[in-house]
């Protein structure tokens, strides 16, 4: 197969591709907003039935730590969403982005982590933060000392 035979197959298959991979984008989209409706939704839910429900403190601790959870469970899903509408605009999935809604979801699964969780499960988080975080400065690092090259 010659070199231009190769491009027109890459063409012609980036013609069908394109269509099918923006209806799928954005009706995950569409699936992914009203997802974070709903939880955006509950979390107010939960926020009033804890605040007027009599105890000795406004809000538990636990009744916090739940909160707390859902506000982030959010927070990853309108990462997700700027993830998709970057990918739909520009056919790029940035890593930065990537990285950063894998950090908030740590952090959720960290918030509402069981106290009595062993070692080993805490370890293993704080593995994955640093892996995270480390990631996420080099890849930043590099974009802006990319940026200061090219100016």
């Amino acid at each position: 197969m010659s070199e231009a035979e190769g491009t027109d197959t890459r063409e012609r298959m980036a013609r069908v591709l394109r269509p099918f991979e923006t209806v799928t984008v954005l009706s995950l989209m569409v699936l992914l907003m009203v997802l974070v409706a709903i939880a955006t939704f509950e979390l107010g839910w939960l926020l009033v039935r804890d605040v007027v429900t009599p105890g000795p403190l406004l809000v538990s601790v636990e009744e916090m730590l739940e909160l707390f959870g859902f506000f982030l469970l959010v927070l990853v899903g309108l990462e997700l969403l700027t993830t998709l509408k970057s990918f739909l605009y520009d056919r790029v999935i940035h890593v930065e982005v990537v990285l950063e809604v894998s950090l908030i979801a740590v952090a959720q699964k960290i918030i509402i982590l069981d106290t009595r969780s062993g070692a080993p499960m805490l370890v293993g988080m704080a593995g994955l933060v640093l892996a995270l975080a480390l990631a996420f400065w080099i890849v930043r690092s590099a974009r802006r000392t990319l940026r200061a090259t090219t100016q």
